[in-house]
């Protein structure tokens, strides 16, 4: 199963979808993941509208609606989430909105769309940076700034993680604050309570105990019922410098659905 937007691998075991940080296309974002995944579970990759390579428009809001549409239009479900930054943030949205599709999510350093005080500091600097970034001379400068964090992240990493590093490189910056848009309103409107009891696992970067990300990724856990965890050195990009522990928590997870059902 295969089309520009959605993308299939495996044909047994659990239902997994991969849901990639900002407006980045699946293809490539989780290396390894897919296929070290494929063998025991159906891998599904979908690029949501307005991100990736889907030619529709498309907004956060309405995300979950549009991945609850492809989910069912796959018969595939309900689906384990796996979700990266605003991937994540999504996966959070889906769980509320449409639990049924959803056994078990790992949530990778996810937007912390359960404190609206930090959505409103993203959407705003996102706000800004798309703007500048369509003045000719500023996006030029905007562009190396990104080339150059880019760069920064792939040093050390194994070369697939690298070689995905550098491609945030190429990021289209005014697609990605259009994907942003409305986080805060939805922060707003999140309820830790409204989340549905699931496995799930949320990894967060290496920060201190009382750092307010940290302390919303932990009440993300304990509204699923699940775990948060951290390992040394994790950045926000946890699945491009942790790959291989990232690849066994999903396996972990998925095994865990397995088994229950």
């Amino acid at each position: 199963m295969r089309s520009d937007e959605t993308r299939g691998y495996g044909d047994s075991g659990p239902p997994v979808l991969l849901l990639p940080g900002g407006a980045e296309s699946c293809d490539g974002f989780f290396p390894g993941l897919r296929e070290g995944l494929a063998t025991t579970a159906q891998v599904i990759e979908h690029d949501r509208p307005g991100t990736g390579s889907s030619t529709v428009d498309g907004s956060l809001a309405g995300a979950p609606a549009a991945l609850a549409a492809v989910i069912e239009e796959l018969g595939r479900g309900p689906v384990v989430v796996v979700g990266q930054s605003l991937g994540g943030a999504v996966g959070v949205l889906l769980a509320r909105e449409h639990p049924e599709l959803v056994t078990g999510l790992v949530l990778l350093d996810p937007t912390p769309i359960n404190e609206p005080r930090s959505c409103a500091q993203i959407e705003r600097m996102m706000g800004v940076l798309g703007r500048a970034a369509a003045v000719p001379g500023l996006r030029t400068l905007v562009a190396a700034s990104f080339r150059k964090a880019a760069l920064r992240t792939a040093r050390g990493l194994r070369p697939d993680c690298a070689a995905a590093a550098e491609r945030t490189a190429q990021l289209d910056i005014p697609r990605l604050a259009r994907a942003v848009r409305g986080l805060t309103t939805l922060s707003q409107g999140l309820r830790e309570a409204e989340l549905p009891q699931r496995p799930a696992v949320v990894v967060t970067a290496e920060r201190k105990p009382d750092h307010v990300v940290r302390r919303a990724h932990a009440r993300l856990a304990t509204a699923f019922g699940g775990e948060l965890v951290s390992w040394p050195g994790a950045t926000h990009s946890v699945h491009l410098d942790h790959p291989d522990e990232v690849l066994a928590t999903v396996r972990d997870l998925v095994g865990r659905v397995a088994a229950a059902g």
